[in-house]
């Protein structure tokens, strides 16, 4: 165990499991024989902190305090708290309920030293206010319905506004049970045919056998008896993360992964799994005011290497549950699962995640811009050539957008007709000269 620490790092799952089957004398011994050790002291620490067990060891004298994660090796808090008992800093993230770690790889290490988020308030800062505000609907909405597209749903209109407004004013509440109850009454509207709140029963994602309608699982949820612990664990963690300070993308992750693991509802944990990714960059203050990052935009656009990360860890766990079939063909877990759900490695999730803020902030932000400021730039010059009303002017720019820069012979002989072929000519040159050169600039999601 100490050379695991040493090289590897903490894995509470694995720690978890040992201290279960040690004898506690045997640990007591080993703290005693070198009672000043760095290792021997975080063994001591991470024993009483994850069994809430004391060792009969007495508390230590003077020594200078190690840290309960090595920070070269994993994220952990900067504003750790001494245990004056072992003298180790409890800088772990999360607390017993639910604490993901995440390592310290070169793919984190080059995000976390870079300034992205520099970038984006440099964006931010060049562009009109005017821009920055007709950006931030476009890629709210855009956000919005891609989190219900990667469900497979298409909300009404109404309620694609309401989880809009929802994921525009995350951060502004405490996350608590009650919150995440409201967030997913938002997303239900219709609750006559799935239980609200916490599951009292089983669950899983995957699918039945068509004929014997056996579950076929891909992922098996948390045990509805660990639930509101699990849960709770993770606004603890989220809070403590924030207040205590530690990467916020790396923190987002490991929440809002570890909840749609832990799949505490029967409907709308996906997009509450990504509520909690803008929440908890919000509350660390990184999304600029007004502008949120489109993470489940980048998502929908990554979906298979999305769903890649979200099996990294649900697949190889498979084995490892024991289950059997209920009456109403859902499963009933049988074993101790709770630990797979509060202490699971959240590396892969945190790059993923980086990655999708890092696209957001050098493709989506700059190009939705781009593309205002283009367009604002095509309205102006072509009052030169015709007046035209502002709706007239948006419906010519989509038939152009749609066709590739020519105004299709239906504009032409319709909406259209009472421009001359010589004015048509003037307006295709200038929305090659303008909209026509931004790229894709989000404009797929416009038509």
């Amino acid at each position: 165990m100490t050379v695991a620490l040493k090289w590897e790092g903490v894995d509470l799952a694995v720690l978890s499991a040992l201290f279960r089957c040690i004898e506690p004398a045997e640990l007591s011994e080993f703290v005693l024989d070198q009672p000043t050790s760095a290792y021997g002291r975080r063994l001591w620490f991470l024993y009483e902190w994850l069994t809430g067990t004391e060792l009969p060891v007495p508390d230590l004298g003077k020594a200078v305090a190690v840290e309960a994660v090595d920070q070269n090796l994993q994220f952990a808090l900067t504003e750790g708290e001494l245990s004056s008992r072992h003298k180790v800093v409890d800088n772990l993230p999360g607390t017993p309920a639910f604490c993901p770690l995440v390592r310290r790889s070169e793919t984190l290490v080059r995000f976390t030293s870079s300034e992205v988020f520099s970038e984006a308030r440099d964006i931010i800062g060049r562009a009109h206010p005017d821009i920055i505000q007709r950006a931030g609907a476009f890629l709210l909405l855009a956000d919005s319905r891609a989190t219900f597209q990667i469900e497979g749903e298409r909300p009404s209109a109404d309620r694609l506004r309401r989880w809009g407004y929802a994921i525009r004013d995350s951060g502004e509440t405490d996350l608590s049970v009650e919150e995440l109850l409201r967030l997913q009454k938002l997303i239900i509207g219709d609750d006559r045919f799935v239980r609200p709140g916490l599951r009292d029963a089983g669950g899983f994602v995957g699918l039945h056998d068509r004929q014997t309608q056996t579950p076929i699982p891909d992922h098996v949820s948390a045990r509805p008896d660990d639930l509101d612990g699990l849960v709770q664990g993770v606004i603890d963690f989220v809070d403590r993360t924030v207040n205590r300070r530690t990467d916020a993308v790396v923190a987002a992750a490991a929440a809002a992964f570890g909840f749609v693991y832990i799949h505490p509802f029967e409907d709308g944990n996906g997009r509450i799994h990504r509520w909690l990714l803008h929440h908890v960059l919000a509350v660390a203050g990184l999304t600029p005011r007004g502008v949120i990052f489109p993470v489940s935009h980048v998502i929908l656009r990554r979906l298979e290497e999305y769903k890649q990360v979200l099996e990294s860890y649900s697949r190889p766990l498979l084995p490892l549950i024991e289950w059997e079939e209920t009456e109403d063909h859902n499963v009933r877990v049988t074993n101790r699962t709770v630990d797979y759900y509060r202490y699971f490695d959240a590396t892969s999730h945190a790059e993923f995640l980086f990655s999708c803020v890092v696209e957001t902030i050098r493709k989506d932000l700059p190009d939705e811009v781009a593309y205002l400021e283009a367009f604002d730039t095509f309205a102006h010059k072509l009052q030169r050539t015709v007046d035209m009303p502002p709706r007239m002017v948006d419906l010519l720019a989509r038939f152009l957008e749609q066709n590739g820069g020519t105004l299709s012979k239906r504009a032409v002989s319709k909406e259209f007709a009472n421009l001359r072929a010589d004015e048509v000519a003037e307006i295709e040159a200038l929305y090659a000269s303008t909209l026509g050169s931004t790229g894709d600039g989000g404009r797929g999601d416009r038509v």
